[in-house]
């Protein structure tokens, strides 16, 4: 079988697009979105996704999302970012603004000039664990504010926490944000991927959250994010701490397109 696609990448965050509205692909099969990510043999990136059609017609498609491990995964920042742009090119959608369904419910998305806003879920449960801080902002995020990122080794201190007993099961996504010139400087560890990505939407959000929280910056405004891969934003409210109206801003670029066979 040939399976076209589409590369995409938001801040270095990169992603196998495939239109899967005629339902060619099943929603389980991890040898094969595990070959699709593998940057030796397959095609190489953080994850597939899948958009169709939902039987809902409020919805403009639903984004189905699999990490490098070939399993289908939580939610995706990046990837919901980058799914809007793909949908504009396949023709979807032809407006700027779109609503769509994903794993953790509706999003809403507005694209101007290649920079495409995601609306995020809602975040009520911030928990403290030790020193550091636990929630879930479509994924699981644990996040630990550190003075400079010449103390952490990104990828085996981040692997220590996601593999300790409290999340070795389950798994959970591991960031380190430190406080620098005006801006808040974001490192993570994927669960899933399993190594440190370029950028993670979710865990941009989430560090957004903390940061907040404890008055690093203030709500309502675009705090900027400085990633391994590029620069984000994150606008949100707050109150009685419940953080509400969370977007998540930044650029999605179409890399190339291709075809690839594969055997089913």
């Amino acid at each position: 079988m040939t399976i076209s696609f589409s590369k995409y990448q938001g801040t270095g965050n990169d992603f196998v697009m495939i239109d899967n509205r005629r339902h060619l692909l099943p929603r389980q099969h991890q040898d094969l979105y595990a070959f699709l990510c593998d940057r030796r043999f397959g095609i190489g990136a953080d994850g597939v996704i899948l958009i169709q059609e939902h039987a809902n017609p409020i919805y403009d498609f639903e984004m189905v999302y699999f990490n490098s491990d070939g399993r289908e995964s939580s939610m995706c920042g990046n990837g919901g970012r980058c799914i809007s742009a793909f949908a504009q090119q396949i023709g979807m959608i032809d407006k700027p603004s779109l609503h769509f369904l994903a794993i953790d419910g509706p999003h809403a998305a507005k694209i101007d000039a290649g920079i495409v806003a995601l609306q995020m879920k809602d975040v009520s449960k911030v928990e403290n664990y030790q020193d550091d801080f636990v929630l879930n902002t479509g994924s699981p995020h644990y996040v630990k504010l550190v003075s400079s990122f010449e103390q952490v080794d990104v990828f085996r201190d981040g692997r220590t926490i996601r593999q300790s007993p409290p999340f070795q099961e389950a798994g959970i996504n591991v960031n380190f944000i430190c406080p620098i010139d005006h801006q808040l400087e974001v490192a993570t560890y994927e669960r899933g991927v399993e190594a440190e990505t370029y950028s993670c939407g979710t865990g941009v959000v989430a560090s957004a959250i903390v940061a907040v929280k404890k008055q690093l910056f203030a709500a309502n405004m675009d705090i900027p994010i400085q990633t391994k891969g590029g620069h984000l934003a994150v606008c949100l409210q707050e109150e009685a701490g419940q953080f509400t109206n969370i977007w998540l801003k930044g650029p999605a670029t179409h890399v190339f397109d291709g075809q690839i066979t594969v055997n089913l």
